[in-house]
């Protein structure tokens, strides 16, 4: 976290009570997940809440401080950036109590079906909570005011929320970059509400950890790497390498780009807004298909091979570096040539057989020829190649060395490995 940031957090975080908190125009913007609360999770909250009024009775000023709330003031609108579960369930809660009671972020439009289950099933299980305890109501609304309180912090700019957020070690799940190019994909096409319907579905068909798996390990190093760039974590500040490109583009590539679409590629642009979603969710069966070809094409038996060592983070390191060359292939010429899926198994898995350790730095390193150390057999970058290259024979034609100046791995525990690497050529 910036000196920065944390200077606005020790300025502009408040303290404010429930009351006050869910009085103020609340707000889900599009990047937020669905409201996954279950009965389950209420019913701590609840019990939490009925813990903390018994013990306000024994000590003086006592207050129940619920946890933090980040807010982005969006002209006078306060968009949600952390703190979206406890509010919204806080809501129910306090209309249960009261009906009169003003909830401002109740009367938001719901999108989400998954959000709507929630809601409806949790609404149900505090209502029949309040039931059994009317002799408490008081005390509940009385604490909403003057002992459960928020630490709030509220923030002008939209990327500063984020950065919060991404810092912010809470209680709930963290934001990821994915889920802040949701957002910005859809403000490309808020003014086509079938569209952005449309978009959403596809969003939520598809597994939140199989997306971020997808730009983590597979869109993002891919994309780095093909440009001889080493790869980092992907996080918020990377989001701009997929904001796309603006339909309204005046600019020559962008134009050809627009009558490219839908035909996507992982190195190449595309235009922002629905068909952000459109490759995402052509994307990761894309994905799982390659990893299951390609292994079966080169005749390797992954129950033998692969699957002994999954434990085992240098090996996941170099198979994750294999199905990201298979990809990158694939994808660039749909195309199964056996020759070149045996180089791109060979040159990907010699590395775990030329060292003693393998980290990713090491994958970095052997990526984009960073690194000039003998200890690699192999010095090619493969993604840069595919990236440049005009026919699929070009990767089938490359020479991958497999031949080690000991004539065995460099350490024992690889020797299957290379012997299998040995057998394919």
């Amino acid at each position: 976290m910036s000196e920065e940031i944390k200077k606005q957090i020790q300025e502009n975080a408040q303290i404010l009570s429930v009351f006050d908190l869910l009085q103020k125009s609340l707000h889900i913007p599009n990047y937020q997940r669905p409201y996954k609360w279950t009965i389950k999770n209420v019913s701590t909250l609840l019990e939490d809440i009925e813990q903390a009024l018994v013990d306000s009775f024994q000590y003086k000023d006592f207050k129940y401080r619920i946890g933090s709330v980040i807010l982005h003031n969006n002209r006078g609108r306060y968009d949600i950036v952390d703190g979206q579960q406890r509010c919204i369930s806080l809501s129910l809660l306090l209309y249960c109590l009261d009906n009169n009671q003003s909830c401002p972020l109740l009367e938001e439009k719901c999108k989400s079906d998954i959000s709507k289950s929630n809601i409806y099933q949790n609404y149900h299980y505090i209502r029949n909570w309040v039931s059994t305890h009317e002799d408490k109501k008081d005390l509940l609304l009385n604490a909403f005011t003057n002992i459960f309180e928020f630490v709030v912090l509220v923030v002008d700019k939209e990327t500063e929320a984020f950065q919060l957020f991404d810092s912010q070690n809470t209680r709930g799940k963290l934001l990821n970059p994915h889920d802040l190019l949701k957002a910005y994909h859809l403000r490309e096409i808020n003014q086509e509400p079938f569209e952005m319907r449309n978009a959403v579905r596809k969003w939520e068909a598809i597994k939140p950890a199989d997306i971020r798996n997808l730009f983590e390990n597979y869109l993002f190093p891919i994309l780095k790497w093909s440009r001889k760039e080493k790869a980092s974590a992907f996080t918020a500040k990377e989001i701009d390498y997929y904001k796309g490109v603006s339909i309204n583009s005046s600019y020559t590539y962008a134009k050809r780009v627009a009558k490219s679409m839908n035909i996507f590629q992982i190195t190449e642009p595309f235009i922002a807004g629905k068909h952000f979603f459109e490759m995402v969710d052509y994307y990761v069966p894309l994905l799982e298909y390659v990893k299951s070809e390609a292994y079966q094409l080169i005749g390797v038996d992954k129950s033998k091979v692969i699957d002994p060592y999954k434990n085992s983070t240098g090996f996941m390191h170099a198979k994750t570096l294999f199905e990201c060359a298979v990809l990158c292939y694939y994808d660039k010429f749909h195309n199964w040539d056996k020759q070149a899926i045996k180089n791109l198994f060979s040159w990907a898995f010699m590395l775990r057989v030329d060292l003693e350790v393998l980290p990713f730095s090491s994958i970095n390193a052997y990526t984009t020829c960073h690194s000039s150390e003998s200890r690699y057999t192999n010095n090619i970058p493969i993604f840069s190649i595919i990236r440049n290259a005009l026919n699929h024979k070009e990767i089938a034609n490359l020479v991958v060395n497999i031949q080690r100046d000991s004539g065995k791995a460099q350490r024992e525990k690889w020797e299957t490995l290379y012997t299998q690497i040995k057998e394919i050529n």
